[in-house]
């Protein structure tokens, strides 16, 4: 057991070590494109808890998202300071909206759920687009000043592009520590009990729709603090975070990564913005070639490429 266990946190140590070391060799302009994949990369694996281990495909995870991003903006502009409040209020804005968005739409499958989570998105998306008071409307709500660190009585502030990703690495880093104990407790096995045969976990006395509805809480508060962070990255909260757009990011990032695995869904969000950056300098419709290129990675990793290439390393995928 504890063979297998050192097995499986050899990859993800080794990548946690390479992270943590990457700002000292790489351009700044390279430590921010890493510092926006992680956060991203943290979202992509919140959303995955739906798909990859519930068999819940969500098109409304952008209003969560922007929800955490919106929050930490407001709660800035009001003068509040504290990092850890602002973190703590943005998931907690983000659990209890996907607590209300959940209860009504887990109760769903397939292609009717997806849909109603757009439509939540959407309307999220509206309001936010049309509060001017409190939004800003489509122009955000920038941010000028961003919360300071007290660590063994030095102030740590985060206006310098390394510093904010060593903020962002240690948040991310301790999100994915727990979204991981999560996957591997008994509520993890529930979940990929009720994606393979949802029936049968009803059968022996599972309640499908809280575990849904406490999954989906789950992932929309993790989804959340990925939105304070990019917005402490940013210093913008825009209604466009809660777009049904950028609610496809995540889709894409984790069906490129692989939703079987766990870091599948980050190395996809690394995929993604690398295939963006190269393509964005020879044109402006950078979507367009994305997609091209998508298409046979879609076909020839079905697993998507971290997982299809861990499971052919490995003769087999541990999930």
């Amino acid at each position: 057991m504890m063979k297998l266990l050192r097995h499986k946190l050899f990859g993800p140590t080794v990548l946690a070590v390479l992270l943590f070391f990457a700002p000292l060799i790489i351009s700044t302009y390279s430590v921010m494109i890493l510092s926006e994949i992680l956060i991203m990369g943290l979202m992509a694996i919140s959303f995955n808890l739906l798909l990859g281990y519930t068999g819940l495909l969500s098109f409304g995870q952008g209003a969560f998202f922007g929800l955490g991003a919106y929050c930490a903006a407001l709660m800035l502009q009001a003068g509040y300071q504290n990092l850890f409040l602002i973190l703590l209020v943005g998931m907690l804005a983000s659990l209890l909206a996907s607590l209300v968005v959940g209860f009504f739409s887990v109760r769903l499958d397939e292609i009717f759920f997806a849909m109603i989570t757009l439509g939540f998105g959407m309307l999220f998306f509206s309001i936010a687009h049309n509060w001017l008071d409190v939004t800003g409307g489509s122009d955000g709500l920038p941010v000028f000043v961003l919360p300071s660190l007290s660590l063994l009585g030095n102030e740590i502030t985060f206006y310098e592009p390394t510093r904010m990703y060593y903020l962002v690495f240690g948040i991310v880093l301790l999100g994915l520590v727990l979204l991981w104990l999560i996957v591997h407790s008994p509520f993890g096995l529930i979940l990929k009990a009720m994606r393979e045969n949802k029936q049968r976990v009803s059968f022996v006395g599972g309640n499908v729709r809280l575990l849904r509805i406490v999954a989906f809480a789950i992932s929309g508060a993790f989804t959340g603090l990925a939105g304070v962070l990019f917005c402490l990255f940013n210093s913008m909260a825009t209604p466009e975070f809660m777009h049904w757009s950028f609610s496809a990011k995540p889709v894409i990032m984790s069906i490129i990564g692989g939703t079987g695995v766990f870091l599948g869904p980050l190395f996809g969000a690394g995929i993604f913005f690398v295939l963006e950056q190269i393509i964005i300098q020879y044109t402006e419709n950078w979507m367009l070639f994305l997609g091209i290129v998508l298409v046979p990675i879609v076909l020839f990793f079905p697993q998507g490429v971290f997982g299809t290439l861990r499971n052919k390393i490995f003769k087999q995928g541990v999930k």
